[in-house]
């Protein structure tokens, strides 16, 4: 008899999910049972995602869009809610590391590209999530994201 998954019939919704550690969470929570709803603006990265997750045993529902893209956040959330009813688990891995020299040779572009992405649409993300993940019987959300650590000097916020 298969061994019972711990996960099973969790909703999980993985940001970032297109590689790295986006990819890697994605794929443990869908080997562990979880049904992974995967969120990249990348449709290769995210197919690539859906590949691993069916290898390891998993099912996912791919979703590809920016996260700094108004309105699109909030309409992915509202059609997981529709289709599913809550959230379980909220993971956010999704990052740009922006650019890295003297402030003076920042462009306002690549510092708005940053923040968007890594703050306006985190807060946008957990407002959205919010009410489907208080409908779980758990709910729980986490932000982290791998893109600092392997890239020196980067990272005073992420």
């Amino acid at each position: 008899m298969p061994e019972p998954k711990p996960l099973a019939g969790a909703v999980a919704l993985v940001t970032g999910a297109s590689g790295g550690l986006g990819r890697a969470v994605a794929v443990r929570l869908a080997a562990a049972g979880a049904h992974a709803v995967l969120l990249a603006r990348t449709v290769g990265g995210l197919e690539e995602t859906d590949d691993a997750v069916r290898a390891a045993g998993g099912q996912a529902t791919l979703c590809p869009l920016d996260l700094t893209a108004p309105g699109d956040l909030e309409r992915a959330l509202a059609a997981l809610g529709a289709r599913f009813g809550r959230l379980d688990i909220l993971v956010s891995s999704a990052a740009v590391l922006g650019a890295l020299g003297p402030a003076h040779q920042i462009t306002d572009e690549a510092w708005r590209r940053a923040l968007d992405t890594n703050l306006t649409a985190a807060m946008r993300l957990i407002r959205a999530a919010d009410p489907l993940l208080r409908s779980a019987p758990a709910g729980r959300a986490v932000f982290a994201t791998g893109y600092p650590a392997a890239r020196a000097y980067w990272g005073a916020y992420t």
